[in-house]
């Protein structure tokens, strides 16, 4: 068996990690890997929280940006976040893994209101948990609310998927020499614009000395390789011995 390098962790999942190549909606296939990796590292041990977004239905910004109410489209996002998580709930217990799903909007019908030392409790007993509807509050993004979450249960590190390798000077994707880093610091994203998450985040990860690992997602096994040390993807995080106070 693989040994974990970290304990609890956070992993944030994108709306684009629910769609595959699809661009919108769930592609079943892809929920299922995700599912999957997710699995392996409860079978490791590790203490699961996952926090998801919502982008592959609906995103606050752009909705707001085609004249609906900011704070009604930041709600309406949130929303979307919660059909995530109990597509991904779903996934995870067709595979036999205990699964609870916690919403920052009260909906009790079809998940727990999120209680920290309640979702501490679950992660303690083996149970992934899911974490939905952001910080429950308008102008917050995914990536803030995972950067407070994992601050809150007391995670090691923030594993953040997405469908490239790492973090890069540009889009890989547009400009095919951009340059990809190995390592940064949490000061390197907000001086270089390097725009992985929002300024928000990286300085509540910053602030609390919680290291970031962006990796691709798409790659089957890529979540255990990151949780076992291997080098996938890039670290975020302060040089030794100068970690915010």
């Amino acid at each position: 068996m693989p040994t974990p390098r970290y304990k609890r962790v956070l992993l944030k999942i994108s709306g684009e990690g629910f769609c595959g190549e699809h661009g919108s909606g769930i592609d079943r296939d892809q929920l299922l890997s995700t599912a999957q990796q997710c699995r392996d590292l409860n079978r490791l041990g590790v203490e699961l929280a996952i926090v998801v977004g919502g982008g592959n239905f609906v995103r606050g910004q752009v909705m707001a940006q085609q004249g609906i109410g900011r704070v009604t489209a930041d709600h309406m996002g949130m929303i979307a976040t919660v059909i995530n998580a109990l597509a991904l709930m779903d996934a995870l217990e067709s595979l036999e893994v205990v699964t609870r799903v916690q919403t920052a909007i009260h909906m009790a019908e079809v998940a727990e209101p999120y209680i920290r030392r309640r979702a501490i409790r679950h992660l303690e007993k083996g149970r992934i948990v899911i974490l939905a509807a952001g910080t429950g509050h308008p102008y917050f993004s995914t990536d803030t609310t995972a950067a407070l979450r994992a601050t809150e249960i007391g995670a090691e590190v923030l594993l953040k998927a997405t469908k490239v390798d790492g973090v890069y000077s540009a889009d890989p994707l547009e400009h095919p020499n951009a340059q990809r880093f190995d390592r940064l610091t949490h000061m390197d994203l907000i001086g270089r614009d390097l725009r992985v998450m929002d300024a928000t985040a990286i300085t509540l990860c910053r602030e609390n000395s919680l290291p970031i690992i962006v990796f691709n997602l798409m790659v089957p096994g890529n979540v255990q390789r990151v949780i076992c040390g291997e080098p996938i993807g890039t670290y975020i995080g302060e040089p030794p011995g100068t970690e915010a106070p």
